[in-house]
């Protein structure tokens, strides 16, 4: 038998703590932009419910809603408030609208601020059903969307 004792020396140990290190600083990053991506569903669905609203509040009406509580979103803010939607028209008739939704300054009720989202900064769908992202750098419509 060696003299030598069996074990892990800080060496070995410091080596071990570095490759961590540098797994986690890989990955955070990359789990951070996963989970932007995934709430921005929000966003989506609150504007397809808001689609929805706006035409069964035209077949009652016989105009849109230029009001998101009146659509079913109280405060103007979609179901856990990480978004803020504004209704719009053209030259003020209400025949045709567009509607946007943006981060809420300060993140919703869940926790959730979408603020440092700056790929897919604001979503907009219109009475048409275009829907279109901003800024829209290189395609960015299709991967917001």
């Amino acid at each position: 038998m060696s003299g030598r004792a069996a074990g892990v020396t800080l060496v070995e140990i410091m080596v071990v703590v570095g490759i961590v290190a540098l797994l986690a600083a890989v990955a955070v990053p990359s789990y951070r932009q996963y989970t932007i991506r995934a709430h921005r569903t929000e966003a989506m669905a609150a504007l397809l419910r808001l689609a929805t609203n706006q035409e069964r509040f035209y077949l009652q009406n016989n105009q849109y809603s230029l009001d998101p509580e009146a659509l079913g979103f109280p405060a103007g803010l979609s179901e856990q408030g990480v978004y803020t939607l504004e209704i719009g028209t053209d030259a003020g008739v209400t025949l045709d609208w567009s509607a946007t939704a943006r981060p809420t300054p300060g993140g919703g009720r869940n926790g959730v601020d979408q603020t440092p989202d700056t790929e897919c900064t604001s979503f907009t769908l219109t009475s048409a059903g275009v829907r279109t992202a901003t800024p829209l750098p290189n395609g960015a419509n299709d991967r917001c969307w």
